[in-house]
């Protein structure tokens, strides 16, 4: 059988059609991933690896890092990345509280940092009382980042000791600041003790020695990427933190 001009022309313009469909399916697949590759930069200011996707970087600290010069903290500015946030730790259980908190608190936001503050959870403590310990020391106002609970450590307990003691640290700070708490775990943690019943909770997430953002299909909007991190102002390393977001939705994640 003879195919006929017209017929030739028809199956190399149908040809055509899905040549070019593969190639824009490709074109899309390789944007996509593209997109979602995090670059890192190397930075030997903070002798860590920068991950310069986001704008908006921090860091998190308690007693161990001694003295902070915070001004210095403040002032340090490397191309575009400076530090805009500080979570400092204020308690832990139901009667310890950090040292260096009241210090680095008042510090901190006189040199014009965001603010936050956590309290390291305990499953086998109260967790009302855990909750007053917290209350007691960190008296968050206006334009403080949201609680956070640090909920890291299983002591032995099942998944649902876990879940059920660690809402009622969060029911009870959310009565007080009128605010969703912040959750700061690890992927393991997170999936194995907590799961879907937390994913109402802003989630700051570590996840580090790894070249790639956390790789969880649950929302967060904080990732510690490192804890080996240098700041002026610090004389040992330090923790570093992204924000998922620029600076006018960090404002409005704060308390009002």
């Amino acid at each position: 059988m003879q195919l006929t001009e017209a017929k030739v022309k028809s199956i190399r313009i149908r040809l055509l059609v899905v040549i070019l469909a593969i190639v824009a399916v490709v074109a899309y697949l390789w944007w996509r991933g593209r997109e979602g590759r995090i670059t890192f930069v190397r930075y030997e200011e903070f002798g860590i690896d920068m991950p310069v996707n986001y704008k908006i970087h921090g860091i998190d600290v308690s007693k161990f890092q001694k003295d902070i010069n915070w001004q210095a903290v403040q002032q340090m500015q490397v191309d575009n990345i400076r530090i805009s946030f500080a979570f400092i730790k204020a308690t832990e259980g139901i009667t310890r509280q950090d040292a260096a908190f009241k210090q680095n608190w008042d510090r901190a936001g006189k040199a014009g940092l965001v603010r936050g503050a956590y309290h390291f959870f305990y499953a086998t403590r109260d967790p009302l009382k855990q909750a007053i310990n917290f209350h007691n020391v960190a008296d968050l106002q206006s334009g403080d980042l949201p609680p956070v609970l640090d909920i890291e450590t299983s002591n032995n307990q099942p998944a649902a000791v876990i879940r059920s003691t660690a809402k009622i640290w969060l029911e009870e700070m959310e009565k007080v600041y009128k605010v969703k708490p912040i959750i700061y775990t690890n992927i393991h943690f997170y999936e194995t003790y907590l799961g879907s019943e937390f994913d109402r909770y802003p989630l700051w997430i570590a996840h580090y020695y790894q070249k790639e953002k956390p790789r969880s299909d649950r929302a967060w909007l904080f990732w510690q990427h490192s804890d080996i991190g240098r700041v002026n102002g610090i004389r040992t390393t330090v923790d570093f933190n992204v924000f998922k977001g620029d600076s006018t939705a960090l404002a409005k994640l704060c308390i009002p």
